[in-house]
This record gives structure tokens, C-alpha cells and sequence, in this order.
């Protein structure tokens, strides 16, 4: 996570490449469209925790099907996913590492650890 001193820093950084910066903005923009979808979001949350083929997933995260192969089509031509065949079934993985930083920052604002009771 990013501290505020790390931010600021940034931020008053006095020489900044503008075309550099739009470059970087394009690419994080496309991610984030990618992200901005909550079937795809719940697909790369369920693959953070390890692999899993279709029909594991769809029993997991109650989406049907059709839907999942279309999200898991999106999520391979955008290389955030890789397959790997076993028998007649397709396990699925994370393969980009930016997405699982952003998938443990989302976390870690979104899904607090409960803290127990006693």
C-alpha cells in the first residue's frame, strides 16, 4: 500500500514525462475496465485464492455457464489469465502480477478480516 509521504512525493515530482504519464494512464484505464465488471471481478478474486476449472467456478460463484466462459474469454485475450489442459478440463490461473496487487489492495479496502468475538 502506498503511504501518504510516498503519495506526496509523487505527486511534487517536479519533471514529469506528460507522455510517459499518458501512457501509463491508458494502460491502467484498461485494466480498470476490465476490473469494472463484477463477474470478472469475482473470477480473479476466486483465482487469487489458486486454480480452478470452469466447473469449479461456476459452482463456487454461482455464475452460469455461458457468462463464464464469456467473462473467462475476456480475462485470457487481456493475458490477465492463463489455462492449462488436464484430461478434458481447463484450469484457470492468474498470469500477470499487477492484477493480483490490485486485487490485494481492493481486498484490503473492500473485504475487512472480521475481527472475532469472544
Amino acid at each position: 500500500m502506498i503511504s501518504l509521504n510516498h503519495a506526496m512525493t509523487f505527486m511534487s515530482t517536479p519533471h514529469v514525462d506528460i507522455e510517459q504519464m499518458r501512457k501509463a494512464a491508458a494502460q491502467a484505464t484498461a485494466m480498470l475496465r476490465v476490473l469494472a465488471n463484477e463477474d470478472r471481478l469475482l473470477l480473479l478474486c476466486q483465482l487469487a485464492q489458486g486454480e480452478a476449472c470452469v466447473g469449479e467456478l461456476e459452482e463456487l460463484l454461482g455464475i452460469r455457464q455461458p457468462t463464464l466462459s464469456q467473462q473467462l474469454g475476456i480475462l485470457r485475450t487481456e493475458d490477465i489469465v492463463s489455462t492449462r489442459r488436464e484430461g478434458k478440463k481447463i484450469y484457470y490461473q492468474l498470469s500477470d502480477s499487477r492484477v493480483v496487487a490490485l486485487l490485494a489492495t481492493l481486498h484490503g479496502l473492500y473485504c475487512p478480516v472480521p475481527i472475532p468475538t469472544r
